[in-house]
């Protein structure tokens, strides 16, 4: 990984507290306890800097080699507390219960509805159906960026309209599935800036997927979440 050239650190220290801070409910200052107890001295504040650092292009990597998802999907948002302020992070679940996309907002409204929206259907293409809560903004967002990309549709087939499904309880999925997420947010005591709370939730999602086995060579050979580390370095 070109990226470490030049550290102080060995690379395998550097991912080991980026894993650990990222997949349990750990402090910077415990994991900066930790590595003091292996002899390693390294500030808390250098760990954030470190988590902050790679867990884009860790994610990045991951995504590339991430398998397909269903044409069924769930879609719903949950709060995530900033500097004491609510904000939002858009996520949508296939039918398998894989993530499908994120997409972290300072506001909850049509025009970050639309946006998570856009990010997912680029990416993953279209899906057969979603299903949402009762939220009319969310029905209004997929209405939209349905419309958009039936219209710049450049293959010779008509697509179908996305089929919407409005149902808190079919939704529930995604509810359970916010819980993992929320669950190591809050022992983080909450987020200093939107930047890095952007940056820490893509790590934080990475984790997640990996613990669901969505990367592609982890599908059938339940890989640790250290193995599927030293994977992603390799490449």
């Amino acid at each position: 990984m070109h990226v470490f050239k030049g550290r102080h650190f060995e690379r395998s220290v550097i991912l080991l507290c980026i894993r650990w801070y990222l997949a349990y409910n750990l402090s910077l200052r415990n994991l900066e306890e930790m590595m003091a107890e292996r002899g390693i001295s390294v500030d808390h504040a250098t760990i954030h800097r470190w988590v902050v650092r790679y867990s884009p292009e860790l994610l990045k990597r991951f995504n590339a080699r991430k398998r397909a998802v269903t044409g069924k999907w769930h879609v719903d948002e949950t709060y995530i507390t900033v500097r004491g302020r609510w904000m939002y992070l858009y996520r949508a679940i296939d039918s398998n219960g894989d993530t499908v996309e994120f997409w972290f907002s300072e506001r909850r409204n049509l025009t970050a509805a639309k946006r998570f929206l856009r990010k997912a259907l680029k990416r993953h293409g279209r899906p057969e159906r979603i299903v949402i809560d009762g939220s009319q903004t969310n029905r209004e967002a997929i209405l939209a960026c349905d419309t958009v990309d039936r219209l710049q549709n450049r293959s010779r087939r008509d697509l179908k309209p996305i089929r919407i499904q409005q149902s808190a309880y079919l939704n529930n999925r995604i509810e359970q599935d916010h819980r993992a997420i929320k669950k190591r947010v809050r022992s983080m005591l909450g987020f200093q800036s939107v930047a890095s709370a952007r940056v820490i939730l893509g790590g934080i999602e990475m984790i997640h997927m990996m613990r669901k086995g969505q990367a592609k060579y982890a599908c059938n050979s339940n890989l640790s979440l250290a193995a599927q580390f030293e994977r992603l370095k390799r490449f």
